[in-house]
């Protein structure tokens, strides 16, 4: 029953809160070196597609949510005034700083907050990007928060990448079920939560978007071909929230040693090769 002075609307909004995945917040601790070494970066051709579509000037803000270590706050950043990197692990905006610090890119913002909890000025960005992580974020509260801390006419940009074990070769299915053995084996199956691809499914994020207000301003996707090795593939997994080498543990020698003998027999011209597909989502605040 819905309680005194509770508005339909608000009803709803709390089921969508309530239908939203949760994810630990420190999912990705000790992963930053990682990340940084073995997460690919995002093609500059689909960078430069980006930067026409969302009109960026020159004279702008950028806003990195979940940024990482930065793969779109540095390829992106020297063409806004100010760029913002915003992470809730610390050792990623460490990184961040160190980076901008070593690149000399004064304009660079580390900061570590959560998405949610940033506190930001309305109308203040340009540009907003998410580099494969909304599905982690509380979709509706960012969603509408992006809105906000957005300059009318300003974009928001989803942006996304293949792992090495989505696909259908040989290789990559023995990695998705080395992956899920060690898994299993250290008790890691619940790191990720079991309905979070239930939810966007059920509400896709284009959905949430356009709810929250925004114009969608279409989707561009594009290929970028790589050949890992196999201690490409180890460090890879490392940097993810599944199997960092907080859940390895003392154990990291011998996953290295059971993915070479599971993946090496498949390895083709020494390597691993992928056609990594990348996709950005396009969304504008109305002006």
């Amino acid at each position: 029953m819905m309680s005194a002075g509770e508005r339909p609307a608000e009803r709803e909004r709390a089921g969508r809160m309530d239908d939203q995945p949760r994810f630990a917040a420190d999912l990705y601790q000790g992963t930053a070196g990682y990340y940084d070494r073995y997460r690919l970066p995002y093609p500059r051709a689909m960078l430069d597609d980006l930067r026409r579509r969302a009109a960026v000037t020159g004279r702008g803000r950028l806003l990195d949510l979940a940024c990482g270590t930065g793969q779109l706050t540095f390829p992106l950043g020297g063409h806004f005034a100010q760029a913002w990197a915003v992470d809730r692990e610390p050792g990623m905006t460490a990184a961040v700083r160190a980076k901008a610090a070593a690149a000399g890119a004064g304009n660079v913002r580390a900061v570590t907050a959560g998405a949610e909890d940033l506190d930001a000025p309305p109308a203040y960005f340009e540009l907003a990007v998410i580099g494969n992580a909304f599905h982690r974020l509380p979709r509706d509260l960012v969603a509408g928060r992006l809105l906000g801390w957005l300059q009318p006419g300003g974009h928001a940009a989803l942006c996304w990448s293949d792992g090495p074990e989505a696909g259908d070769q040989p290789w990559q299915r023995a990695l998705a079920g080395l992956l899920g053995d060690w898994r299993r084996a250290l008790g890691a199956q619940d790191r990720v939560p079991a309905n979070w691809a239930q939810a966007r499914q059920r509400r896709p994020d284009q959905q949430v978007m356009t709810e929250a207000g925004f114009t969608a301003a279409g989707r561009r996707q594009f290929t970028a071909g790589h050949r890992w090795t196999l201690a490409e593939l180890a460090g890879y997994t490392r940097s993810t929230s599944v199997l960092p080498d907080a859940v390895l543990g003392g154990q990291g020698a011998a996953f290295d040693a059971s993915l070479a003998a599971r993946l090496g027999p498949l390895a083709g011209d020494g390597g691993f090769r992928q056609d990594v597909s990348f996709a950005c989502d396009l969304y504008r605040r109305p002006g």
